[in-house]
């Protein structure tokens, strides 16, 4: 329902659907998917119809327990703009963020459901809206996020398995690249993400280079941060030419 993030952008989770159904490139090697698989052979309740589509209405209240403000993300087993979650459970999801000082972070592929759906729900100053660019075929999902009434918008360009060689960030409040992780995981180039990172920083957005994903695809063989014991490790490591980039929007 909720738990402690090591995801290197957040603090924390909440799933209030969990299960998914893949419509891209970027879902190819889902890593939620295969830790569904894992809490279904687990005995997880929620999970026991696997990677199903599944809302869990008990975990809504989860946010109010807390006693410390969190960064959260929002459905990270699944994507609040499924469109089999219905608009009446989305609007449920947002009263709760709504009411709570949370900042929650919410990602979806499904941005023309968003699109669609923004002017129904109501768009407190603490929630984060963001749309996964994995190459350039995704890229049209961020002109829908920028319509939407979110305070801070943002793209999770991960995995980045593509060049984008044309991606317009007017609007954009923060940028995420990161690599794939897992034994399928497809090659990052550093030029892909190098070329992000300039785009980033010439309009002065914050950038965040989560990991390589594998230590293969790291161009620097000592890369400090591939070490599990460096306490900015992450998967392959997370320098970016000789610099770690984790930078967050003002909140």
């Amino acid at each position: 329902m909720a738990s402690n993030s090591s995801i290197e952008w957040t603090q924390a989770t909440w799933n209030p659907v969990v299960g998914c159904t893949k419509i891209s490139a970027g879902c190819k090697n889902c890593y939620a998917e295969k830790m569904a698989l894992r809490l279904f052979h687990m005995g997880v309740p929620q999970y026991k119809q696997g990677f199903k589509l599944n809302l869990v209405p008990h975990a809504l209240e989860v946010p109010r327990k807390w006693k410390k403000r969190k960064l959260v993300f929002v459905n990270s087993m699944s994507d609040l703009f499924h469109k089999d979650v219905p608009l009446s459970y989305i609007q449920q999801v947002f009263e709760v963020m709504n009411d709570t000082p949370h900042i929650y972070q919410v990602l979806t592929k499904r941005s023309a459901r968003l699109k669609q759906l923004a002017p129904f729900l109501n768009w407190t100053a603490n929630i984060w809206m963001g749309v996964s660019v994995e190459n350039q075929k995704a890229v049209s999902r961020v002109a829908d996020l920028v319509d939407t009434p979110a305070r801070i918008k943002f793209l999770s360009i991960e995995p980045l398995i593509g060049a984008i060689d044309t991606l317009s960030l007017d609007g954009i409040d923060w940028v995420i690249v990161g690599g794939e992780s897992g034994t399928r995981a497809r090659r990052m180039e550093k030029d892909w993400a190098m070329a992000i990172h300039y785009l980033s920083s010439s309009k002065g957005i914050p950038f965040f280079f989560k990991q390589w994903g594998c230590k293969r695809f790291n161009p620097n063989p000592k890369d400090p941060t591939m070490n599990k014991k460096n306490e900015l490790y992450a998967k392959g490591g997370c320098e970016l030419n000789g610099k770690v980039y984790r930078e967050l929007p003002v909140f």
